[in-house]
């Protein structure tokens, strides 16, 4: 009966626990490997394509740099020689796409600045990003007014002495009150608070609650605009629109550049959709290197495997003679061998699974992304440790097999 033939596969196993122990290993290694990767991965895609976006939704950008600048020195020096988007070929942009855009946010960051505000003697810690932008600069960058008021168009034309802040800002100096209508001091500038924003929690391991956004005319008088370059975000109207609207901006873009017709573009364009695919490239070579280094690790094991059934087969040689001259038939020493071989497989690929997953789940905590749990791979890992055991256990059976009765019984 099946069950007696399990039963006896593991009873044979637990008679050399650590030879079946370390075989098992080797699996655990392969499995580990895979599934750990294939779990951070997929964690932080997830995370993407659920909300942790550069930008709102039906919005492009214009910007001097891509999302990302290569380190190679020629491609760095391609993008560092351009001209920056000034704030005058910003407004023209704006002039020319009147009435063609939903939303058209201006904003220049202080990266540099390393922002620090004060309020009755308590201080943040000097890591805040300013940020000098218009009204648009929250539906832009998929932000949501806490309460108080956005940034107006008065603000911006004035250059108005006015913040709207971050949840990290509001907890620090205003634990216990509310932040509206207070005077801070923020890089030696007094500003007062208009509005909060809604919390936005941390993308990367990065907050993006310590933001402090001016009226980007403000943020000019106050840090400089000489060598600074305006990002220029533009929301269509709708879905439909898009392509229209994009098709459009591109012309004006280059009309407020000043580029003559047989010029290429001197700036750059990127949507949540392309940043997206950005990260989906990288992740499948990530993921492609992953499965050749654990297809390895894991053929390794299945020799391994091989080896440690051939010897069983030798040590038992007598064991299998016994059984065949009592009237065990040939396909009960074969279901028995490849039992072994299956349940030290699959015991492994469990093992590498539960520790894969927990691996890959404690890297995406610590990146402050949401966990999530691979079925598809868990049980992937399933199949292929089945297969591994059948595969390269199928010899040793099917050797054990077909051994002879009378001569395994003269085995010493």
């Amino acid at each position: 009966m099946f069950y007696e033939i399990i039963k006896m596969a593991l009873a044979s196993l637990g008679v050399n626990k650590l030879r079946s122990g370390l075989t098992m290993m080797g699996i655990t290694i392969g499995v580990f490997s895979v599934i750990s990767v294939m779990t951070a991965v997929g964690a932080l895609q997830n995370s993407i394509e659920n909300g942790i976006s550069f930008l709102g939704a039906n919005i492009f950008q214009f910007a001097k740099y891509p999302a990302q600048v290569s380190v190679n020195g020629d491609e760095r020096k391609k993008y560092q020689n351009r001209h920056n988007v000034s704030y005058q070929q910003a407004l023209h942009y704006q002039k020319l796409m009147d009435g063609y855009a939903r939303e058209i946010c201006l904003k220049v960051f202080g990266y540099e600045l390393k922002g620090q505000a004060v309020y009755n003697g308590v201080k943040t810690t000097p890591n805040l990003l300013l940020v000098g932008s218009n009204h648009s600069f929250l539906a832009a960058n998929a932000y949501t007014l806490g309460y108080g008021r956005n940034l107006n168009e008065e603000d911006v034309d004035l250059a108005r002495q006015v913040l709207v802040v971050g949840k990290v800002v509001e907890k620090r100096l205003f634990p216990h009150e509310s932040p509206i209508g207070k005077v801070i001091r923020l890089n030696g500038h007094t500003y007062t608070i208009v509005g909060v924003l809604a919390e936005k929690g941390t993308s990367f391991g990065q907050s993006q609650d310590d933001v402090c956004l001016m009226p980007i005319t403000r943020f000019f008088e106050d840090f400089g605009s000489a060598k600074r370059t305006v990002n220029i975000a533009t929301q269509a109207f709708s879905a439909e629109m898009y392509n229209r609207t994009f098709d459009r901006a591109i012309g004006a873009m280059r009309i407020a550049r000043g580029l003559k017709a047989n010029q290429e573009n001197d700036f750059e364009i990127y949507s949540n959709d392309s940043l997206k695919s950005a990260f989906i490239s990288v992740a499948d070579v990530v993921r492609v290197g992953a499965f050749v280094i654990s297809g390895i690790a894991l053929v390794a094991a299945g020799i391994g495997i091989m080896n440690i059934m051939l010897v069983s087969v030798t040590e038992r040689t007598k064991e299998i003679g016994v059984r065949k001259s009592i009237g065990a038939r040939s396909k009960d020493i074969l279901r028995q061998f490849l039992a072994e071989a299956v349940f030290i497989s699959e015991a492994g690929g469990i093992l590498g699974i539960v520790l894969g997953i927990f691996m890959g789940d404690l890297v995406a905590v610590w990146l402050k992304v949401d966990t999530i749990f691979p079925i598809g791979w868990a049980i992937a890992g399933v199949v292929v440790c089945s297969a591994i055991g059948i595969g390269f256990g199928l010899y040793p059976a099917y050797r054990a097999a077909n051994l002879d009765p009378i001569e395994a019984l003269r085995y010493e």
